[in-house]
């Protein structure tokens, strides 16, 4: 390797790990900072053409009809949020308070005919026993009676964790406040303050960061589509396996799962488990265990095609994409999980059209189907 070569690879691995730097540095720090001005840039930015449109159909003012879009978009996520919160809090409710009526309709009879046969058995075979094993029979009822009753102390920490809520609200009030006021002027005035920051930058700077805002723009709508290929795979599985097993409405069952197989967190997890449960608790076994193993066969597959798919869509190694959507999780959370993916992705499209020289063309892209042959 030539001197020159060497000067140029030094430069290059440098630059990446300024970048790496600067990265966790900005989504650690100055992120939850910056937030509600980044979300508020983020609005704006997605309404930017239909207040153009709107403006030049309906020949009004364009700040006029900023304003009216920004309102009608932060009254739609806010009546959905609260739509969302009432429907879930009477859910979870409604399950806690029906626990104990399942214990004592199901669990109860079914323990106490399984005492009553062991009676009948051990009487036969050995009468000693049976003082040991009523004594047995009763403090295994009594422990769970206990478990069911704690859900109480659950409540309360519900309760808790509202009073903790409460005491966050001012902050979270202020900073929605700031993000809608935000949207508000960025939305009025977005060409300006685009304009403004563009003409900061120098030639080249200027072109990079377009070139970047291009590509980035574009892999997110293309993870998009990635993650609505995979919530209708899942949903097809979920309809296929519900029907089977003779879930009513297994159609709508099976859409409403795949909706919120979308939260990173939750998954199809958030709803499939708590269902497990409590067919569980209802005595109705062979009905958990087919929805365990359908939630198996998702999971496993979920967690095989999600690389796979998403790598292919962002030019990324399966391996790649997983190894990137783990560590990124691992330490920015949902935002990793789709940032670090991206971000190497923008590195790998830098790097193929000669930005940077980091590594061979394409090294860090899709296996090469045919040499794997």
């Amino acid at each position: 390797m030539s001197t020159e070569k060497k000067k140029k690879f030094i430069i290059d691995v440098t630059y990446l790990a300024l970048i790496l730097v600067l990265s966790y540095l900005l989504l650690q720090y100055a992120l939850p900072l910056l937030l509600p001005f980044v979300l508020a840039f983020l609005i704006a930015y997605v309404l930017r053409r239909p207040i153009r449109f709107l403006s030049r159909v309906l020949h009004a003012p364009k700040g006029l009809v900023a304003v009216l879009l920004v309102v009608l978009t932060y009254g739609t996520i806010g009546l959905l949020l609260a739509l969302a919160g009432i429907r879930i809090t009477a859910t979870i409710t409604s399950l806690v308070q029906q626990i104990p009526s399942l214990y004592s309709a199901y669990i109860l009879p079914e323990l106490t005919d399984f005492f009553a046969w062991l009676e009948e058995l051990l009487a036969k075979l050995d009468p000693s026993l049976m003082s040991a094993l009523q004594e047995l029979q009763s403090q295994l009822l009594n422990m769970l009676w206990q478990l069911v009753s704690s859900l109480s102390v659950v409540l309360v920490g519900g309760v808790s964790i509202a009073t903790s809520f409460a005491t966050s609200l001012p902050g979270f009030l202020i900073r929605l406040l700031l993000m809608v006021i935000s949207t508000f002027f960025i939305a009025v005035d977005y060409q300006k303050i685009v304009r403004f920051c563009l003409g900061c930058l120098q030639g080249s700077t200027r072109n990079l960061v377009l070139q970047v805002k291009a590509y980035v723009v574009g892999t997110l709508f293309v993870c998009i589509r990635s993650y609505a290929l995979i919530m209708s795979i899942t949903f097809v599985e979920l309809s296929v396996g519900l029907t089977l097993i003779g879930v009513n409405r297994a159609i709508l069952v099976a859409l409403l799962i795949a909706i919120f197989d979308i939260l990173p967190v939750l998954g199809t997890g958030g709803i499939m488990i708590p269902w497990v449960i409590l067919s569980a608790l209802g005595g109705d076994l062979p009905h958990a265990f087919a929805l365990l193993v359908l939630y198996v066969i998702i999971t496993v597959i979920r967690n095989i095609i999600e690389p796979r798919i998403v790598g292919a869509q962002i030019g990324l190694h399966p391996v790649l994409t997983l190894m990137s959507m783990f560590v990124g999780n691992h330490l920015f959370g949902i935002v990793g999980l789709f940032g670090l993916p991206i971000l190497l992705s923008l590195l790998r499209y830098l790097n193929d059209n000669g930005t940077i020289s980091l590594f061979p063309a394409s090294a860090l892209g899709r296996a090469d189907t045919e040499t794997s042959r």
